[in-house]
């Protein structure tokens, strides 16, 4: 992780990111947009209705970059600004979530900007968007992160999720109780 943040870092995915087996180019695209909106957001302090406005228009008519190689795919714009709005509007939330699923030497302020925008979009796509299977959410900000870091940050990303997502929707890895958060420790370690 990145000891501090910093505002002039860019918010592109840095080279070219794996072939998607999703099928669904224009979802992981808005994905990326609502990261980099959230992202805006964040160093900005504007609302998340200029933010998606600004986005929109500044990229021309909702175009994303694209990595190096790749074309640029238009976002599904309904996803993207249903995932800034709502993260922006369950902030607290979320961020309580995220702390919850984090090891006690780390906490939601610590995570560096882009990597906690990647965290929070994804734990609002598993409390909210439940028609969208878990394990595809989880994959999804997972290639989000590799996009943007080379080192443990998708790892990070993929365990923090996991928890959650084994807590909140139980059913679809197996069992345990609705709305919990998953102990997943051996019992000599609890």
């Amino acid at each position: 992780m990145s000891p501090a943040p910093d505002p002039e870092q860019k918010t592109e995915p840095k080279g070219k990111s794996k072939s998607r087996k999703s099928g669904a180019p224009r979802q992981s695209a808005a994905r990326l947009a609502a990261v980099q909106a959230l992202y805006q957001i964040e160093l900005s302090g504007d609302s998340a209705d200029e933010v998606v406005l600004q986005f929109l228009e500044n990229r021309r008519e909702g175009e994303i970059d694209a990595p190096e190689g790749d074309s640029a795919v238009p976002p599904k714009t309904e996803l993207m600004t249903e995932i800034v709005r709502g993260v922006h509007g369950r902030l607290a939330e979320l961020d309580d979530m995220l702390g919850s699923a984090l090891s006690d030497d780390w906490s939601v302020a610590r995570i560096e900007h882009v990597l906690r925008c990647i965290m929070r979009a994804g734990v609002y796509e598993l409390t909210a968007r439940a028609n969208v299977p878990a394990r595809v959410v989880i994959n999804e900000y997972v290639e989000l992160a590799q996009a943007f870091y080379g080192g443990s940050e998708p790892g990070m990303v993929n365990g923090v999720l996991d928890k959650l997502a084994r807590g909140l929707r139980p059913n679809e890895f197996g069992g345990g109780a609705a709305g919990t958060v998953a102990d997943d420790r051996p019992p000599a370690a609890k």
